[in-house]
């Protein structure tokens, strides 16, 4: 058998010893939730006793006390390494397996595709209350930035070496990607801000362009840009990286699939 110490995570303990999860879950009744399979895949691997412990309102010593008896051989003098707290959102603890879908895009990457087509068509198709697991390689900041202006809330995991999960929730209020999103003010819908601009706009069409030549073109003429106007842009797909950049320099977007490559998006400041 192993030998554990404060640091020592959750999940290397239950693969030694299929027993320790009822050994666990007898320390305090928070850890109930860890008979649900997935949320222990989602925690074990992250949280090691010294976490646990704060979670469940415990001492380590109470998980020594109840491993040893299986085998475990404990170390009690390693320091405890604080770590990162595996504090996971709400969605993911009182997530079903049947909610759970899931969307390993590198293979995509690996041909040289862009993968967006296909999360958003993951996206489209999510009911209310169920979650995408999206499996890649780095973490999808700009998709969670688009996601999330949809309404969508977001988690990033780092499973394992090169491994990152990233979890979209759709709750109440989520927009399904590629419809006519709903905003603050100065516009509610993709309708309202065409007719706002409507005599104050520039229109440019990137359609045509190698990358990364529309995101540049489209930077450019937001350089350009007259106070008050908005840039109407074509597009062939939804500019993610672009996305990112765009709130740096405070402007506000809307965007609009009309179909497979076919994106409109209307850029302005509020």
């Amino acid at each position: 058998m192993i030998t554990i110490n404060a640091n020592t995570k959750i999940a290397t303990i239950l693969k030694a010893s299929p027993d320790a999860l009822d050994a666990i879950i007898s320390i305090s009744s928070k850890f109930e939730k860890l008979r649900n399979p997935l949320l222990r895949k989602l925690m074990a691997g992250r949280t090691s006793l010294a976490m646990a412990s704060g979670i469940g309102g415990c001492d380590v010593n109470d998980f020594f006390i109840k491993l040893k008896p299986l085998g475990f051989l404990v170390d009690e003098d390693i320091e405890v390494d604080e770590g990162e707290v595996a504090n996971l959102p709400a969605f993911l603890q009182d997530l079903q397996p049947e909610q759970l879908f899931e969307l390993d895009v590198r293979p995509i990457l690996d041909n040289g595709k862009d993968p967006l087509n296909d999360i958003l068509q993951q996206v489209k198709a999510l009911q209310e209350g169920q979650t995408l697991k999206i499996i890649n390689s780095f973490e999808p900041k700009p998709l969670m930035l688009l996601l999330g202006r949809q309404g969508f809330q977001s988690f990033t995991l780092h499973e394992a070496t090169g491994v990152v999960a990233t979890y979209f929730y759709k709750n109440t209020n989520a927009i399904l990607a590629g419809s006519t999103a709903a905003f603050p003010q100065p516009c509610n819908s993709w309708d309202d801000c065409l007719k706002k601009f409507e005599h104050k706009m520039q229109v440019i069409d990137v359609r045509n362009l190698e990358m990364p030549t529309p995101m540049l073109a489209i930077l450019n003429a937001l350089d350009n840009l007259q106070p008050g106007n908005a840039l109407f842009v074509q597009h062939k797909r939804i500019p993610v990286f672009l996305l990112p950049e765009l709130g740096e320099r405070k402007f506000e977007y809307r965007v609009k699939q009309i179909t497979d490559g076919d994106v409109q998006l209307l850029i302005f400041k509020d």
